[in-house]
């Protein structure tokens, strides 16, 4: 008999604030960088910091910091890596839950909270990104395309189809709607029951949209329908001839 979904709930209200969650500590270089890049996001704005400014937090030369990074924006995208990893190594803790037997949308409600939560220790420093992406387009594109392949991956852990164009545009649909929960989480508190009522109806209106959309995809003519449509008019053609 299929469970209830374990939807998470908010801790009971408490006069000691909870402490905000640490940041694990660095198993290797990489994870040194970008851990030190993230701590200068909470100090500076994203285009403020230069490459010199990363190998000095880190504790590394430049020569180091060159053998692993390319920018300062391929440092965000191990950053982005990094949390897509910690989501889907917990993904098997759904099937201990008898989440596969849930509704979709209860899935990837579980999934996103849990990314959610491991973004929890960088909650200033992704302020301050959102902050830089609003004044400059190409890194708000850049963003964008991070978080559009990360959802693709999100909806995979969901057991949610996301291949071809319909895939493509859930993919897209649930980078803007997880978007706009992100300008909850990053000021919320460490219980992030704000950002739970956020997620909650941002998935609602989202199964709405999807609908439609998947609506739309199917309408319209497929490459294969296109060409058997050919094939049966060039067949009535010489038919006729």
């Amino acid at each position: 008999m299929a469970r209830k979904a374990a939807r998470r709930k908010a801790p009971r209200s408490s006069s000691r604030k909870a402490a905000a969650p640490q940041r694990p500590a660095p198993a290797n270089t990489r994870e040194a960088i970008v851990g030190a890049f993230m701590e200068l996001l909470t100090e500076k704005r994203f285009e403020e910091i230069g490459l010199a400014d990363v190998a000095e937090r880190a504790g590394i030369s430049l020569a180091e910091l060159r053998g692993e990074f390319n920018s300062t924006l391929g440092i965000v995208a191990a950053h982005v890596k990094q949390i897509d990893q910690a989501v889907l190594a917990g993904s098997e803790d759904m099937a201990d839950e008898d989440m596969a037997d849930e509704p979709a949308r209860d899935r990837l409600f579980d999934v996103l909270m849990r990314r959610l939560e491991a973004m929890a220790p960088d909650r200033a420093a992704l302020r301050s990104l959102m902050r830089s992406a609003m004044f400059n387009p190409g890194l708000a594109f850049a963003l964008n395309a991070m978080a559009v392949r990360s959802q693709q991956w999100m909806l995979t852990a969901a057991g949610i189809p996301c291949a071809g164009p319909g895939g493509m545009i859930r993919a897209q649909g649930l980078a803007l709607l997880f978007a706009r929960v992100l300008r909850t989480f990053v000021d919320d508190d460490e219980d992030n029951s704000r950002t739970m009522a956020a997620l909650d109806r941002a998935l609602s209106s989202g199964e709405r949209c999807v609908m439609f959309l998947d609506r739309l995809c199917n309408l319209a003519p497929r490459p294969e329908r296109r060409r058997r449509r050919r094939r049966d008019y060039e067949d009535e053609a010489g038919e006729a001839a």
